[in-house]
């Protein structure tokens, strides 16, 4: 049974078709150039037999004739001609002798003998042979071209891929690349080795062989090594590790020969290897690792890294975000030795990083860089970069000439939340429901003074959220305290406590928070060692396997008694939370009901409606050592 409509050539039948396709027209063209050899012309002329010529002739019709070979041309007094086929051993007057003509006749005649010109001659003896050979060149050459094809194919199967970025069209400098002032700077080493390294020859400096990018995936890794490239003006070789694997053994090994073979005649260049992971994980691990062609192609970098010159001014940039399984080889003094961070940006590093991609676009007046910036908390550069995008992308959708800030809001929510769902139409009892759900997470952690702002509250259906409530915090923070997480459980437990409290029931409209609240009351426990019963210490260690996923096993370090008491410790602060949740849900009720009504109307409610509504929140006072104690 077929399973598929359309069919697909298979890909070893196109070169024969495209031979055979080409063989047909070579055998069009030499039958066409044998047509126009044997066209006759227009009005070609009557042939008539001997005899009849023999009668004419004796009949004084006859005026002319024209030997040609065995053909004979004869021609009446009004320039009539007529053709005549006579043998080609025998001559014109041994023929007309024959038939009976008498010399006196023959006399009266004008014979001309035309000679076939050389040229001619070897055209018509050769013409067929050549243009028979020509045509079986043709077809052979074809075919050998695509043996030679398929060969050398095979010839260069081991030599690198890696593309050279031209930068007189596309040079990347450090004015371009926004934020990450401490990368900049840390790079900025190797751009001026790069400009002038004898400075650093002569005082016996030896500049890194390698440098390693970390950093999350979208925060410019790559973007960052080609403003390297750029600021030096340097030729710049980029390549994936994934390239370099193949299910050949030593095919890998040998791409990398060849790179740095192309690397040494280009010097001073850089060698950008992206997704190094591919083929620098731990060796001899068993998992993920254990191929021997990932293995060789890891020992020929290695390899590769001892052998040149350090002062021949290539250097080695490679990017991962995954250090944890890098080979230790690899990161050792003399290769991989420099490592350079890249964090997702801050506040002042996102409003720049804005401003670089909304820089050649038409935007309008009220835009705001810096508000845009708050509501991107944890955001990497390129989700910044598909922010302006939708934007620009709304704008156009909406027939607009400029950008607003309205577009700008509208696709940070879709980058961060979900595309709008029109069509997900909610019944009235469903909007009601959903209403009081997001007005329970919004009053819970707006009264709660380690929580963060609430900018934004929505019934409007996104991605797989029927309603959602945007919190977004007042400034970056890298650490966190207990009470703030036990505050944000709180929050998160807010829209169950207030179905339970409005309608007496629960709905499945909180499964996903109940997640994230038990997943933050286990880290809790766990990993940050802010469990007051179990002390300081974490439990049970999380082992990454690539081939089954991220934090796939986690290896218990602890009894079972001790998981008992885990298992009561989170129980312990999940009830405080849903207490602190129902206790404000309860204490608040009309200010909830005028929130409910608001949406229900709006559908949306920005943070300064909502303060208006509700009142200004009190927040936590900054943390403070306490004083010593005499």
């Amino acid at each position: 049974m077929v399973k598929y409509g359309l069919r697909l050539t298979p890909s070893f039948m196109k070169p024969l078709s495209k031979n055979l396709i080409i063989l047909v027209l070579s055998l069009v063209v030499i039958g066409t150039i044998f047509s126009a050899a044997n066209v006759k012309r227009e009005a070609p002329p009557e042939t008539i037999g001997v005899t009849a010529l023999v009668e004419k002739i004796n009949q004084d019709q006859i005026t002319k004739i024209e030997v040609q070979e065995d053909t004979l041309s004869a021609f009446t007094a009004d320039n009539t001609e007529f053709s005549i086929k006579k043998e080609s051993n025998e001559s014109l007057s041994e023929l007309l002798a024959n038939y009976g003509v008498t010399p006196e006749k023959i006399s009266k005649l004008q014979i001309e003998v035309k000679e076939p010109s050389v040229g001619m001659s070897l055209l018509r003896s050769f013409l067929p042979t050549f243009l028979f050979v020509i045509g079986l060149s043709v077809v052979l050459w074809l075919f050998i071209r695509q043996m030679q094809g398929a060969s050398s194919r095979a010839m260069t199967f081991g030599q690198s891929n890696a593309r050279e970025v031209n930068n007189k069209k596309n040079r990347v400098t450090f004015a371009q690349v926004a934020g990450n002032p401490e990368a900049k700077e840390e790079l900025s080493e190797i751009v001026e080795f790069l400009k002038t390294p004898k400075k650093f020859v002569d005082l016996g400096a030896k500049i890194p062989k390698g440098v390693l990018l970390m950093g999350p995936p979208g925060t410019g890794k790559t973007l960052i090594a080609r403003a390297v490239a750029g600021e030096a003006n340097v030729p710049f070789f980029h390549i994936s590790g994934s390239e370099f694997v193949e299910m050949f053994v030593g095919v890998g090994a040998s791409r990398v020969r060849d790179l740095f073979q192309k690397a040494k005649k280009a010097a001073p260049c850089i060698i950008f290897i992206d997704e190094i992971d591919a083929v620098g994980r731990q060796r001899g691990t068993g998992m993920g690792g254990g191929h021997d062609e990932r293995e060789q192609t890891l020992n020929q970098i290695l390899v590769e890294m001892d052998g040149f010159d350090p002062n021949l001014g290539v250097i080695v940039i490679a990017a991962t975000n995954r250090p944890d399984v890098l080979d230790p080889a690899l990161l050792r003094p003399g290769r991989f030795d420099r490592r350079v961070i890249l964090d997702r940006p801050d506040l002042k590093a996102r409003q720049e990083i804005l401003a670089t991609h909304v820089l050649n676009k038409p935007i309008a007046k009220d835009v705001d860089l810096k508000r845009l910036a708050e509501r991107t908390v944890g955001l990497a550069g390129a989700d910044l970069m598909n922010i302006v995008n939708e934007a620009a992308i709304f704008a156009a959708r909406r027939d607009k000439k400029e950008i607003e800030q309205i577009d700008m809001l509208d696709a940070i929510e879709k980058v961060i939340i979900g595309p709008e769902r029109k069509s997900h139409v909610l019944s009235e009892e469903e909007r009601v429901m959903t209403a009081y759900h997001e007005a329970g997470h919004a009053i819970v952690g707006h009264l709660l003074p380690h929580c963060d702002d609430v900018h934004k509250i929505s019934i409007i259906s996104r991605g797989r959220a029927a309603g959602y409530t945007m919190s977004i915090p007042g400034e970056d923070r890298k650490m966190h305290s207990r009470q703030e997480f036990l505050d944000e459980m709180a929050m998160m437990l807010g829209g169950y406590v207030t179905e339970k409290e409005i309608f007496g029931d629960m709905t499945t409209g909180a499964s996903s928070d109940l997640q994230k609240a038990t997943a933050v009351a286990r880290d809790l426990v766990t990993q940050y060692g802010m469990s007051e019963n179990l002390g300081p210490r974490t439990y049970g260690q999380r082992d990454d396997m690539p081939f089954l996923g991220r934090n796939s096993h986690e290896s218990r370090d602890y009894s079972e008694k001790i998981a008992e008491q885990i298992d009561q410790e989170m129980a312990k602060l999940l009830s405080d939370a849903l207490a602190t949740a129902t206790r404000i849900v309860k204490d608040n009720r009309p200010k909830m009901d005028q929130v409910v009504q608001a949406l229900l109307k709006h559908e949306t409610i920005e943070k300064e409606e909502f303060i208006t509504l509700i009142g200004p929140a009190v927040k936590a006072p900054k943390i403070s050592p306490k004083p010593a104690q005499s």
